[in-house]
């Protein structure tokens, strides 16, 4: 599968957390993916100018401004579950009828925070979802805003829908379809770790890396549903099994990069393919 240059930059940023990356370690991590070193430099040197990584060190770099609260809530897939609760029966609705295009990326970004945080179309300008997430309304409003709504956005709960908007509302969701691709995503992932240490160590890295992303772009963007819509112990399930396929990756890329460097590898991390690849876009 072929990897972007500018998606690997921003995964192995993301995963270093607060510590530089060394433009040497993503040179490593490119050449997994047949990316050339000068690939790689060209790269670092356009996301530095639109801001999304910034200079930490003489050859070593982190998120920059452009990409940091965005990445913030990225990250958040390791405590996802912490944030649900039990669903009551009441919605969270945003109303974007009377919103504008401040700038040509606005209506992108909007879109992009309402998937992200999993509301759906109900009527025109109208989102929707179960408000089974934070018990507080405005920590709702405020991750919103920083995954892109603009703020002048309505966020508000409501409760008691006409039996027709509710049943149009358990529609807005394909939960069977949800509920399967957590089972078949946690036996791909339990498959490959039961055969990960016959692998050749490059081979462990570079599949490790697009598994976990596609594993890791479901979290990103999954709803978060509670029951009835999902079956919730099979998401919990995928999570688990992610979370330790997570750590069976960190120790094969720490590995990976002590195996091809003369000193001792600068990133202790697991590469999260595909959770920044919506940050410039």
């Amino acid at each position: 599968m072929k990897v972007n240059p500018k998606n690997l930059v921003l995964d192995l940023m993301l995963a270093t957390g607060d510590k530089p990356m060394a433009a040497r370690d993503a040179i490593l991590a490119g050449s997994l993916f047949n990316i050339s070193e000068n690939s790689l430099r060209v790269t670092l040197a356009r996301l530095s100018a639109a801001g999304l990584i910034e200079a930490a060190e003489r050859g070593a770099y982190r998120l920059g401004p452009a990409a940091t609260d965005l990445a913030g809530e990225v990250a958040t897939w390791r405590t996802m579950e912490s944030r649900l609760r039990a669903w009551q029966g009441s919605h969270i609705v945003v109303h974007c009828g009377a919103l504008g295009r401040s700038d040509r990326a606005a209506p992108q970004r909007r879109e992009r925070a309402l998937q992200m945080m999993g509301l759906r179309l109900l009527e025109r300008g109208l989102y929707i979802r179960p408000d089974n997430m934070e018990s507080d309304l405005d920590e709702v409003r405020q991750r919103l805003y920083k995954l892109g709504l603009d703020r002048n956005a309505a966020v508000f709960r409501v409760s008691g829908l006409d039996p027709e908007r509710e049943a149009v509302v358990h529609q807005l969701w394909n939960g069977q379809a949800l509920t399967r691709t957590y089972r078949q995503l946690r036996a791909e992932l339990e498959a490959w770790l039961a055969r990960a240490n016959q692998l050749p160590l490059d081979a462990a890295a570079r599949e490790s890396f697009l598994l976990g992303g596609k594993a890791i772009h479901q979290l990103v963007f999954d709803p978060l549903l509670p029951e009835p819509f999902v079956d919730t112990r099979e998401r919990h399930a995928f999570i688990q099994a992610v979370h330790h396929f997570d750590e069976a990756g960190r120790a094969i890329w720490n590995r990976f990069f002590a195996s091809v460097a003369d000193t001792p590898p600068a990133l202790h991390l697991t590469p999260q393919p595909a959770e920044l690849e919506t940050i410039n876009e």
